[in-house]
Parts: C-alpha cells; sequence; structure tokens
C-alpha cells in the first residue's frame, strides 16, 4: 500500500478532525473513502462526457441501449445445475 503526504488547509483539518477524529483511528479509513469517491466522481464525468461528444447511431434512442444485449455470454447467468439423489429401489 503507497503513502502520500497530503497538506490541508486550517479549516479542512478543522472539519476532518470533527468527522474523523485521529483518536478514533478511523480517518485513514475516511481518508481513503473520500478520495475513492472523488476518483471515481471525476471518471464518471468523463465518462459521460465522451458518451455525449460521440453521438447515437442514426434510428437508434436512448431506449435501445438500456439493459443488458441478450447475446452476451457475459451478460448470462450460468443455469444451475440440480444434483439429484440417486433413485432408490423399494424394498419388496
Amino acid at each position: 500500500m503507497k503513502q502520500f503526504l497530503v497538506e490541508l488547509d486550517d479549516r479542512c483539518a478543522r472539519d476532518l478532525e470533527r468527522v474523523a477524529p485521529a483518536k478514533d483511528r478511523k480517518r485513514a479509513e475516511f481518508v481513503r473513502l473520500a478520495i475513492r469517491r472523488a476518483i471515481d466522481l471525476a471518471l464518471d464525468r468523463a465518462t459521460e462526457a465522451a458518451y455525449r461528444g460521440t453521438p447515437l447511431s442514426p434510428g437508434l434512442t436512448g431506449d435501445d441501449l438500456r439493459g443488458w444485449d441478450r447475446d452476451n455470454q457475459l451478460a448470462r447467468r450460468p443455469r444451475k445445475t440440480r444434483v439429484r439423489p440417486a433413485s432408490r429401489k423399494r424394498a419388496a
């Protein structure tokens, strides 16, 4: 795991101490989650911008793109095979 040294302004440090006090030992997890959320939001914005930059093919609408493609092998759930007990013969 990598470590980063980050400088915070006084207000941010004060607010961080309020929501994730160092004495509770939850600060590192709080910061990791906050960074992960910020990264996810930034990636989502980039993906949205890419989709907006590439219009849909003629004749397609947003409804055409909803849900899974039924022909996509990765979208199919494998069927559960049921194990049947060996047949029992009746005693005569």
